[in-house]
């Protein structure tokens, strides 16, 4: 009775083979293996990552010169060849702004050295300040302008060189004391191979009252050893 149960058992269900399994596990280790075969080739076969194209703008010089294509190359020449013209240009203006500030402020002949010497000769002066008033420091100033709060006035000056070579320079401003005011009139001239400016004439007027002359060569005859150098001008006696 057992064995035809057991028969008839068997019949209903077979018994499981090795054939039928193995085939599925072979099919999961090939899909499997198929798989991360595929991965790898996949990220092995990606394409580097590509620089951006070298243009004139974004140019930063991290890419070497080797590596650069042509157009790449004269990309970076245009932009080098840009920068040391610039570079260039600053310093060309640069040194510009500095030779005319040289002559303008601190060379022994520009306008604000003139000035300022003629101011120092002014001040001192005793005629000028009785005529000006010394109650406080004399003031000096250029032409007067329509905003009254300016406090940089232009001096009239001019410069200029005659027939003979001989340089001349001229200038006039304004003078204030304590009760007048004045006008400054000045005239230095340097000759042919001089160095020193010499004065023609130095003179304030004020209103009511006659000319002071501070120096004027065409009334006083120049003598030998009369005159002395100093700070650029030359001095008479």
């Amino acid at each position: 009775m057992d064995a035809k149960l057991m028969l008839a058992a068997g019949r209903r269900c077979p018994p499981l083979q090795a054939g039928l399994y193995v085939p599925n596990v072979r099919r999961l280790l090939v899909r499997t293996g198929t798989k991360g075969y595929a991965t790898q080739d996949t990220v092995g076969n990606l394409p580097k990552a590509s620089r951006k194209q070298i243009t004139v703008a974004n140019d930063d010089g991290r890419v070497h010169w080797k590596d650069l294509s042509v157009k790449e190359k004269v990309s970076r020449t245009t932009q080098q060849t840009f920068n040391f013209g610039v570079i260039l240009t600053g310093l060309v203006m640069t040194g510009g702004c500095a030779y005319f500030l040289y002559k303008e402020v601190f060379a022994a002949d520009s306008k604000t050295v003139q000035f300022n010497r003629a101011v120092d000769r002014i001040r001192s002066d005793a005629r000028v300040k009785e005529a000006l008033g010394s109650d406080h420091k004399i003031r000096a100033f250029g032409e007067p302008t329509w905003n009254r709060w300016a406090r940089a006035r232009p001096i009239a000056s001019n410069v200029y060189k005659d027939s003979a070579g001989t340089e001349h320079f001229m200038m006039h401003f304004n003078v204030e004391g304590s009760s007048r005011r004045g006008v400054v009139n000045l005239h230095t001239f340097k000759g042919p191979g001089q160095s020193e400016w010499q004065y023609r004439y130095l003179a304030v007027d004020v209103n009511g009252q006659p000319r002071i002359y501070l120096e004027n060569s065409d009334a006083t005859p120049r003598k030998q050893n009369s005159s002395f150098n100093f700070l650029g001008m030359q001095w008479r006696k």
